[in-house]
């Protein structure tokens, strides 16, 4: 199995999660430039968090239409699991591969701490090394994490249990206080009808160490290394 993690003009965190991958989750890994339409074979795509093209217009409004994102909605159109952590969330619900938007956080102040978040279904190729209930310790860092769609999106996500992560106190309670960023419903992570297309705002790169305070973030690809071993 191969990871493939792209790499745009603005993306901080493409070496962390290669870093987090080849040494830590020991898997084969390589960068994928954003004007690549090649995905060089790779069986799981990393989004990576940053500022992809400065986040000019607002965030992935730009990233979109980069030649490798042609090749990721294909990828992701045939099965293929695609992770978007932080910028790459923004950038999937932009590129249409996801549903709703990211707007700017309550308070509009950028937000960089540990949060909890709990873990609303541990059936996907992404959670399955988790339990469902299960409260992670991630990190977050963002400015734009105020997850937003309309009444019938939403209800069709609770209805598919496709909300895959909420912002919940350490006691795993969903409440206004745990919430960082005024996501509507906390919500933290979603994927796609398909299940195999994720985006989280929380840093699971930034979870992977004992050396960066906590390793629940390598669950997150833990499970992604189980789901494809086992297709």
């Amino acid at each position: 199995m191969k990871f493939g993690v792209i790499i745009f003009p603005g993306s901080n965190c493409d070496h962390d999660a290669y870093w987090t991958i080849r040494q830590v989750a020991k898997q084969p890994v390589t960068f994928l430039w954003h004007e690549s339409h090649d995905l060089e074979s790779c069986d799981a795509i990393i989004v990576p968090g940053g500022f992809a093209f400065g986040d000019y217009l607002r965030t992935g409004a730009i990233a979109k239409f980069s030649p490798v994102m042609e090749s990721v909605r294909h990828f992701a159109d045939n099965g293929g699991l695609v992770l978007g952590i932080c910028n790459g969330f923004q950038i999937l619900c932009e590129a249409g591969l996801l549903p709703g938007a990211l707007m700017r956080n309550t308070g509009l102040k950028y937000v960089c701490k540990p949060v909890q978040v709990r873990v609303e279904n541990a059936e996907t190729p992404f959670t399955n090394s988790c339990t469902h209930g299960e409260v992670l310790t991630i990190p977050i860092g963002h400015m734009e994490g105020n997850y937003f769609c309309d009444q019938a999106t939403l209800d069709e996500l609770r209805r598919e249990n496709r909300v895959l992560f909420r912002y919940s106190t350490p006691g795993g309670e969903i409440s206004p206080a745990a919430n960082p960023n005024g996501s509507l419903d906390n919500v933290a992570g979603i994927c796609n009808w398909g299940g195999n297309v994720v985006g989280m705002m929380p840093h699971p790169e930034r979870a992977s160490e004992t050396e960066l305070g906590g390793t629940d973030g390598m669950k997150i690809f833990h499970s992604m290394v189980g789901a494809m071993a086992g297709r």
